[in-house]
């Protein structure tokens, strides 16, 4: 758990250097607001990475592909602090994603081998936990270097993570659940990942359903935190570390909503947890809108945080569930990642819609699709059955 944890917070702190620094790469380099594909990339990155490593974690290890992870996207944030135009940056962002997007599947596959089923829910959500806190981290770090030192500065951080490789090297080992899994192995991982993902229409739409409901969550997410802070910069007329702060208190809504969310979906099954969740993201992101000063600003950001993130972690405890143990770190990054590549274009229309209209219809048209996430959730019969057997 704390390798995991620790991972995504550092993965996750990395990611975000981008939105703090976003607005002082388009101000240095003179980019447009077409700066958005840079995590477009990124999230294509993941997409790849994401397949790559999520079958070679079923394949070798989850330890070993978990620690390249971590090494390969901390280096190639590292790099971007000697990134001077755009094409080297498209290029590092990309490399990134590959780690980022590898790490995840790996690492939730960690968790579900080492704890009881019905602590499932609860557990991810406590490791998604940690991405929030590199999240706050990134904050804080952005907060400080950008005005004393430049954006480029703030990226040479990325290369922390780097030791943590060496604590997973040392302490962390195969579950025995996995090991058993590799001894019975028969055929191919590449067609045992298709028929148990494809085979039967069931089980397409299962998989599919929740690539909506990923790209959905990823849309929201990196809509809210890639964009926001730029927002409300010229909206309020705040500056860096004022921005910080309100993505500080949207940080602390997640985290609350994510130990919220495990409990529900532990005890109540994981239908009525992201039934709530979903409406509730979807009333509440629209409230953002109407923000005119500070205080609400922060109040506001923090229960949107609350419901709009809160349900991240249950993606890897649903998808850890339904999908056995010899697929479940290429399913768990196939799913997410393409929620990621897909969803990260929320950046490029959050930006078009920003040129063309006010907060109002960006806000209500990230509230859309909570509503679309919602109405695919409860088709999906995987859920329901998850939730009988949990209840």
């Amino acid at each position: 758990m704390a390798s995991t944890s620790s991972g995504f917070a550092l993965e996750n702190m990395d990611v975000l250097f981008l939105s703090f620094a976003m607005s002082s790469m388009i101000a240095d380099l003179h980019l447009s607001r077409g700066a958005g594909l840079i995590s477009t990339i990124t999230n294509l990155g993941m997409l790849v990475g994401g397949i790559a490593f999520g079958i070679l974690g079923d394949k070798i290890g989850r330890v070993k592909t978990f620690s390249h992870t971590v090494i390969i996207f901390a280096i190639a944030t590292a790099l971007m602090a000697f990134a001077n135009n755009i094409y080297m940056i498209y290029a590092l962002r990309f490399l990134a994603g590959i780690g980022a997007g590898g790490e995840y599947g790996v690492g939730i596959a960690l968790i579900a081998e080492n704890f009881h089923k019905n602590q499932i829910g609860k557990m991810t959500s406590v490791a998604a936990i940690g991405g929030q806190i590199g999240a706050i981290m990134a904050a804080l770090i952005a907060a400080w270097i950008i005005p004393a030192a430049g954006w480029h500065m703030l990226f040479l951080v990325g290369i922390i993570p780097v030791i943590l490789t060496i604590f997973i090297r040392k302490h962390v080992h195969e579950s025995q659940q996995f090991v058993e899994a590799k001894e019975k192995e028969r055929g191919s991982l590449l067609s045992d990942v298709a028929k148990m993902m494809f085979s039967t229409p069931r089980l397409a739409w299962q998989t599919v359903g929740l690539m909506i409901m990923m790209t959905v969550q990823i849309a929201g997410y990196f809509g809210l935190m890639n964009w926001l802070p730029t927002i409300v910069q010229k909206q309020l007329d705040l500056n860096v570390s004022n921005s910080s702060l309100w993505m500080i208190a949207t940080i602390v809504g997640m985290s609350i909503g994510m130990m919220t969310f495990g409990s529900i979906f532990d005890y109540f099954g994981p239908r009525r947890a992201f039934a709530i969740f979903l409406i509730g993201s979807a009333l509440m992101v629209y409230t953002l809108s109407l923000a005119q000063n500070m205080a609400t600003l922060l109040v506001i950001g923090a229960i949107v945080g609350f419901f709009s993130n809160g349900m991240f972690g249950g993606y890897g405890a649903v998808i850890s569930r339904l999908y056995p143990t010899e697929i479940r770190s290429s399913a768990n990054n196939i799913i997410v990642n393409v929620g990621r590549a897909i969803g990260g274009f929320s950046s490029v229309v959050i930006g078009i819609l920003m040129d063309k209209y006010n907060l109002s219809v960006v806000m209500g048209f990230l509230s859309a699709l909570y509503i679309i996430s919602f109405i695919v959730m409860v088709t999906l019969p995987g859920l329901k059955d998850l939730s009988k057997e949990l209840n």
